[in-house]
């Protein structure tokens, strides 16, 4: 039987806590006043807390929003809007 030698620890392995993905910003449930920068690929607005992408459905690029997390993934967080900001409100006023 041929023997194996351990040269230090494994390959790929990273203890707990350890990697390339630090803590997360936001925590489920919080509430986060934030500015939509972007659109997504999938229509979605984007914003950024703490350099954290967050996905944001209904909202466009220069809408302010209060939103609450609903998600949170190893690269981003979903959120949805709680109260949207006041310009938003009279542009909706104006269109009527």
């Amino acid at each position: 039987m041929e023997e194996r030698r351990s040269f230090g620890p494994r390959r790929g392995f990273r203890g707990r806590g350890e990697g390339r993905f630090p803590p997360k910003p936001v925590e489920i449930g919080k509430e986060y006043e934030v500015d939509v920068q972007e659109t997504s690929r999938r229509g979605e607005g984007i914003a950024r807390i703490q350099g954290l992408v967050t996905f944001i459905p209904n909202t466009k690029p220069g809408d302010h929003v209060k939103i609450k997390i609903i998600r949170i993934s190893r690269r981003f967080a979903e959120a949805e809007v709680v109260e949207k900001g006041e310009a938003e409100e009279k542009e909706e006023e104006k269109e009527e």
